[in-house]
């Protein structure tokens, strides 16, 4: 089983123990191109399965982020204050957040990798 699980709004959820990393999949970074800002909650922050924790603004387009899992923010991705195109190089290295979870179970309700790129085929066409 893997250890990645994402929203159909293309958020992903990185798991490891009890810690969700969470950011943008590969193909959000490639549909909102060159990113300039992305707005990040504070550490110590409650998120919401589902609801908005932040945004990311690119030369396109502006997004609304959702959270995978529902928790506390326990870090915040310092490094894209400074430079928001880091999420472009590699978005599953360069998370937004990290958020300990308090309802582990909430991962059943996402999208598995293989479930996800059928969503990202489906938007292609």
């Amino acid at each position: 089983m893997s250890n990645l699980y994402f929203l159909p709004t293309h958020e992903y959820a990185r798991v490891e123990g009890n810690v969700a990393f969470i950011g943008i999949s590969k193909f959000a970074a490639a549909q909102l191109g060159n990113v300039v800002y992305v707005d990040m909650p504070e550490e110590d922050d409650e998120v919401e399965a589902g609801v908005e924790f932040g945004a990311i603004e690119s030369v396109k387009a502006a997004s609304d982020l959702f959270s995978p899992v529902s928790g506390t923010v326990v870090e915040v991705n310092e490094a894209l204050a400074d430079n928001p195109r880091l999420v472009n190089e590699d978005p599953e290295t360069n998370w937004i957040i990290k958020v300990e979870m308090s309802n582990p179970a909430e991962l059943e309700k996402l999208l598995s990798p293989e479930a996800y790129e059928k969503v990202c085929e489906a938007e292609k066409h």
